[in-house]
Formats: C-alpha cells, structure tokens, sequence
C-alpha cells in the first residue's frame, strides 16, 4: 500500500491537515486499514521534500494544512494510471508454512492443509454474511473490499485443493 500516493488522492480532494486525512484515509478504505497519525505527518514532510505536497494558508490558524502541487497531481496521475504488479510477490505466511514443512519432512503437511481450509472455510463464510448485510448504495468501497477478500479466499482455497493433491499424486505425507 503506498501511503505516499493514498494522501496525495486525499489532498487532490481539498486541502486539509494530518489528522483529517488519516481519517478520511481510514473511511475511504472501509476502516480495513489503520494508518498512524505519526506515519501521516512523516509521510506529508517528504512529500513537502519531493515538492508534491506544500503546505497551505488554513483560515483557523489552528493546524498545519497542507495541498497537493501541481507536480504531485502529475505524480497522482502517473500511480492511478499504472498497473500493480507484485514483484517480488509480497511474503505469504501460509505458502512459507507449507514449502517450510515440506522441506522439513518432519511435519504433517497434510494437517496444516486441513487445518487452513477450515480456517479459510469459515472466514469464507463470515464475509459472504458481511457481504449479503453490506449496502450497495452506501457502502460501495466496504462492498468492493468484501468482493476481494471472498476472491482471495476462494483462490486460497483452490490452491490448498491444489497443493493436498500434488502431495497426494507424490505419496507425500
């Protein structure tokens, strides 16, 4: 997640201070993601240092506002038009977990497996729940995040069927 370009979206809405944008930040991401007000400030004095962000005159007098430049709304533009590309893929847990116990010999891998799709299976079921509660017409960006995670879920699931059957076709434990 690039902090960086999420307060920039925020500051091409309107000009605004630290604590307004970690919470407009947290809003607009479901409340899924906390972002720390210190990581807030840190993260406006650099993008001041990259010239993207400067500060801005605030009629209150009261806290330190702050506005996109024009080279950050470039900058804004550049990162809504690129792709996202994980490269390197970020850590995965559960697929270190696996590789791990297969090269320790020592584990049962197929237990893990098992003990995961439970875990998955149910997780499955409390966001299919969330989704069938959540409201499209207020609720959009909750509705899109719970799409995601049910999709990551899903392709979680597929892949320990996949892995419980290449241990399976090998004669792994």
């Amino acid at each position: 997640m690039s902090v960086r370009h999420s307060l920039l979206a925020l500051l091409d809405r309107e000009p605004t201070h630290g604590y307004a944008l970690k919470a407009a930040f947290e809003a607009g991401t479901a409340h899924t993601w906390p972002l720390n007000v210190g990581q807030v400030y840190t993260t406006l004095a650099r993008l001041e240092r990259d010239g993207l962000a400067s500060p801005a005159e605030n009629a209150d007098g009261q806290r330190q506002t702050w506005r996109i430049t024009r080279e950050g709304r470039a900058e804004l533009v550049r990162w809504f038009q690129a792709a996202v590309v994980e490269a390197p893929p970020a850590r995965d847990e559960l697929a270190i977990k696996v590789l791990l116990a297969i090269a320790a010999q020592t584990e049962d891998v197929t237990a893990i497996l098992d003990c995961q799709r439970a875990a998955t299976m149910e997780r499955l079921q409390d966001l299919t729940r969330q989704k069938a509660r959540a409201d499209p017409e207020h609720e959009l960006g909750w509705l899109l995040l719970l799409d995601a995670l049910v999709l990551k879920a899903e392709a979680e699931l597929r892949w320990l069927d996949l892995c419980a059957a290449r241990l399976a076709a090998r004669g792994a434990r």
